[in-house]
């Protein structure tokens, strides 16, 4: 990876997240604000992050993680809306990552960020081959993206191209169910899901 990214990562707040993923035993809002603060804290290992979102919960608690900075949602519309607003003022090369990848590697998302430097938009699936983890784009290209279901054809119809990414790559596996948590636990959960799980 040669460029400085700048990586923004959509929140909701805790309580509203994660309405899928039941765990026997363990409260919601925290595994959810869990998830979220292990994507975020792989991320900024290797990228600029920028957080959208109004959790103050999930603001506390990202203290410990170095270079953050935090920008409110406007008004509650969606993740589109909420990338867009962590965009403002971005110029150089930019991507969203979904904040639902507690198993994520930097290397990992390294390694996506080095495919996308040459392509002006590009997409990362999910492990289901249906939505996307991270949409990209290179400076001066018009930021534009798609999420939710079904959001992988949505993007390649947008124009990105689909980074050529290994099945076992964490940042393929997002979780919005048990199941899904149970393939993240397999590729090795992020510190503070795996102190709940």
């Amino acid at each position: 990876m040669t460029a400085r990214w700048t990586v923004v990562v959509p929140v909701k707040p805790a309580d509203r997240g994660k309405s899928r993923l039941e765990v026997p035993g363990v409260d919601r809002v925290l595994l959810a604000r869990a998830i979220a603060l292990d994507t975020i804290a792989a991320a900024a290992q290797i990228a600029d992050v920028v957080v959208v979102g109004d959790d103050g919960g999930l603001v506390l608690q990202a203290l410990d993680i170095p270079g953050l900075r935090f920008v409110p949602e406007d008004e509650p519309a969606g993740l589109d809306a909420a990338v867009a607003v962590g965009m403002r003022g971005i110029t150089g090369h930019r991507a969203a990552l979904l904040g639902d990848l507690p198993a994520l590697r930097p290397a990992d998302l390294a390694a996506a960020l080095s495919l996308a430097e040459t392509h002006d938009r590009a997409v990362v699936a999910d492990a289901e081959g249906t939505g996307s983890t991270l949409v990209t784009a290179r400076p001066d290209v018009p930021w534009q993206s798609s999420f939710g279901d079904g959001s992988f054809a949505r993007h390649v119809t947008l124009g990105c191209v689909a980074l050529q990414i290994p099945d076992a790559s964490t940042l393929r596996r997002d979780v919005d169910t048990y199941d899904q948590l149970l393939e993240a636990r397999d590729l090795g959960l992020g510190p503070r899901t795996a102190a709940l799980v």
